[in-house]
């Protein structure tokens, strides 16, 4: 399906599906898929962040003071950081700004940091929606830069008694209040992504421009048909990988936010299927085999981008080798091995989506955003599961408090 800058591909094959079972699905689609779009103006709702009226925690005059700042690190955890790390990714040739994260426990970044950077030139974005995440906070503590009213520090988390709105109230640090309806992996389209976008220096006006456009007729042919046969495979209980296949580096760390979206939003009561980055075509030459002649149990989402490259090979001087390579620009050759790749799928019959891109800009990241978050809240409603919480993770966190203390 061609969508101005955005070409969408479904080919899940119905000979996996039971159809019955894909019938029973259709029916609940277009009550799901109303309710769904009902919620976008609703302020209670995870959806109303897509809403063109959403009502962000902060306003630009208050940040504007911190755009000075040419070094900007973020530290969060999951959905508090995959999608600013998505963002920087997908629009990095805009970005003029140093920015480093702290997205994990790891000992060298931190010392590395800390010998490199003069701390007071760096800004400090902090975001835990609970407030309490354990790495966030022991990031925070051995970066060791809190300070009674530091100009280079905003934290983001829920207003109530939580360690980093406790930290802000003693520190007097700059604050602002993370939304309670909207969950971590869910929120980059809110201030935990939109914030940090607009001090990398990027148009978050643009970002957010064509978000609404998963619910255009296109969008929604492409949804229904993609969420019914997936909910519908899902349903076999054989096909339980989905691995999002990447001949797009600008996408990656965008697949990485996606994993979480789906692993945390549809891993439950025994359903859902494990998601893999898988970086092509480098994994041409590690996976391709198992991809190909394996077990038949997997699901590909396939990511390109189809634009001039710059750069070309020239073979004036070795024309008699690889001559087929003669002139050819380097997406061309990526393309190609796509294209050989979705020829196999084919004839093989795996089932397989294909997402091309044909620009690089803040509109298409928006857009790709709202699409991933609206077929993954509709296909765990068609699953009845909860797309919204995530309790097998909320029992290990209090797990490791136990072990701590």
């Amino acid at each position: 399906m061609k969508n101005s800058n955005l070409f969408l591909k479904n080919k899940i094959h119905t000979k996996f599906i039971s159809r019955k079972s894909l019938n029973s699905i259709n029916k609940k689609f277009e009550k799901i898929y109303l309710e769904t779009k009902n919620d976008i103006e609703d302020t209670n709702k995870t959806l109303n962040v897509l809403s063109s009226n959403f009502n962000f925690n902060f306003k630009i005059k208050n940040l504007k003071k911190f755009k000075k700042f040419k070094k900007i690190a973020l530290i969060g955890m999951g959905g508090s950081i995959l999608g600013a790390e998505a963002i920087y990714n997908f629009l990095q040739t805009k970005i003029k700004k140093k920015i480093y994260f702290f997205n994990n426990l790891d000992e060298r970044k931190i010392i590395d940091f800390k010998k490199k950077e003069n701390q007071s030139n760096v800004l400090f974005i902090i975001i835990s929606k609970s407030g309490n995440t354990l790495e966030t906070l022991s990031n925070v503590f051995l970066l060791n830069i809190l300070k009674k009213k530091a100009k280079n520090i905003i934290i983001i988390s829920e207003k109530k008694n939580n360690s980093l709105f406790l930290l802000s109230k003693k520190f007097d640090l700059f604050y602002i209040e993370h939304k309670k309806n909207v969950g971590g992996r869910y929120s980059v389209l809110s201030e935990v992504g939109i914030l940090p976008a607009y001090l990398m220096g990027l148009n978050i006006f643009k970002i957010r421009s064509k978000i609404k456009d998963s619910f255009d007729k296109k969008n929604k042919f492409f949804i229904k048909e993609s969420t019914t046969k997936l909910a519908s495979l899902m349903n076999t209980k054989k096909f339980n990988n989905l691995v999002l296949l990447n001949y797009c580096p600008e996408l990656e760390k965008f697949l990485f936010w996606c994993q979480q979206l789906l692993a945390e939003s549809l891993g439950k009561k025994s359903k859902g299927f494990l998601p893999s980055v898988s970086n092509a075509p480098k994994d041409h030459h590690s996976l391709l085999q198992l991809y190909l002649d394996g077990p038949k149990d997997k699901i590909f989402n396939i990511f390109s981008l189809e634009k001039k490259s710059n750069l070309k090979i020239n073979l004036s001087k070795n024309k008699n080798i690889s001559s087929y390579l003669n002139n050819k620009k380097l997406n061309k050759i990526k393309i190609s091995q796509k294209n050989a790749l979705i020829k196999a799928f084919e004839k093989k019959k795996i089932p397989y989506r294909e997402f091309r891109i044909k620009i690089i800009n803040e509109e298409i990241l928006g857009k790709l955003f709202s699409i991933f978050i609206v077929e993954t809240i509709i296909l765990g409603k068609l699953l009845n599961i909860n797309p919204f919480d995530q309790p097998a993770v909320e029992q290990v966190k209090i797990d490791t408090k136990d072990f701590l203390i």
